[in-house]
């Protein structure tokens, strides 16, 4: 079989959307409106994504206020923002360029998803011809939302992980029931967990097995047969064209990471200084028994962060080294990171959104050649 590729998720938002999305924060224009621009650029998404030749499509994240907001709020600004949240919640992260993103506070319980990725999903799939994935949050992000040491008054920190795991599993199989082919779980930080930020005081708590054991709270209610079209994505952040946790050793992270029974991982490679390290940590690390899942390493060849495109014939030779470590039926090709993981980013290594948008399109093209190339290479 032919090395498999696959999307991490986003794409960057068009201007127009982000103006859009600006101008229902402010209260000038209504939610049907924005929701057309949503859909226009969902359908722009899908359209130009199938024309890459990819096998499997998304449609950008375009409705999504985020990658981990998304159940949270229908705004990064806070626009519609849940039951029994505060927008004042702490930092998820804080980027290499100086900004940061920030969560929301739980204030009480019950926790409950307002916005399920199959509500999304379920209004992009008309536009689409070929299969689709749905990207969902981890467990682990929304962990986060909890007090950090204190408890809340009538809501243990017990109480609210089984109503998190609760959600998050139901988030997955309402993704599957509307139609996803796939389902990756979004784990950035993972990686950011072993940052140890004084700026950020949970990177210094060592929660990383904390958060390997919740998401498999969540994963192993599901069968093996499930599981293979079940992912994890681990990435140094990816937001204005900065990450926030390039410097840690991915040896602080991968072992741990593929205990989780998930059946496939997109892994942030084409950025990474050292690949054939990396490579060979994937090797040493992953599964072929997962509790009855072979697991499979998408490492990453195209860098979303950089403008510059990459050539089919990088993306094979990266591939063809790969596969010196990593057993070829357990190799597949992804992109470092979904492209614009936050609705509201101006991309300014690229000089706007709406040129990032077109050069994202031309690096997933070159991420298919490139696969293809390398497959012919390998023999398989």
């Amino acid at each position: 079989m032919p090395i498999l590729t696959e999307p991490v998720g986003s794409l960057p938002r068009p201007m127009k959307l982000q103006e859009a999305i600006a101008s229902y924060d402010r209260g000038e224009i209504t939610k049907q409106q924005l929701t057309a621009e949503q859909d226009a650029a969902a359908r722009d998404s899908i359209e130009r994504m199938e024309a890459t030749g990819t096998a499997i499509v998304s449609d950008g994240e375009q409705r999504a206020s985020s990658f981990a907001t998304y159940p949270l709020t229908d705004t990064l600004a806070g626009t519609g923002l849940a039951d029994n949240l505060a927008a004042d919640g702490q930092y998820f992260a804080i980027f290499d360029d100086g900004h940061h993103r920030q969560l929301p506070r739980l204030t009480g319980g019950p926790f409950r998803y307002k916005t399920y990725a199959a509500d999304l999903f379920s209004q992009s799939k008309p536009y689409a011809t070929k299969p689709m994935k749905q990207a969902v949050i981890a467990p682990s992000m929304l962990y986060l939302l909890y007090p950090l040491k204190d408890e809340l008054d009538g809501y243990s920190r017990e109480q609210f992980l089984a109503d998190l795991c609760d959600e998050a599993e139901k988030d997955i199989r309402k993704a599957f029931e509307a139609g996803a082919q796939r389902v990756s779980i979004d784990f950035t930080e993972g990686r950011l967990a072993n940052k140890r930020d004084a700026r950020n005081p949970w990177t210094g708590e060592d929660l990383l097995q904390t958060f390997i054991e919740l998401n498999n709270r969540v994963i192993d209610r599901f069968t093996p047969e499930e599981r293979r079209n079940i992912g994890i994505h681990t990435c140094p952040g990816g937001d204005c064209d900065s990450v926030h946790s390039g410097e840690v050793d991915y040896a602080e992270l991968l072992p741990s990471m593929f205990q989780m029974n998930a059946g496939y991982f997109l892994i942030q490679l084409a950025s990474e200084g050292d690949k054939e390290r990396v490579y060979q940590l994937i090797g040493d690390n992953i599964r072929t028994d997962a509790n009855g899942v072979k697991q499979v390493a998408f490492v990453g060849v195209i860098d979303p962060l950089n403008p510059k495109v990459e050539t089919p014939e990088e993306v094979a030779d990266a591939l063809v080294t790969a596969a010196r470590y990593i057993p070829t039926d357990q190799l597949g090709a992804t992109d470092d990171c979904g492209f614009s993981p936050f609705s509201i980013d101006v991309k300014p290594k690229h000089g706007s959104p709406d040129f990032a948008r077109d050069i994202a399109f031309r690096k997933i093209s070159s991420r298919e050649r490139g696969a293809r190339l390398a497959s012919e290479q390998l023999g398989i």
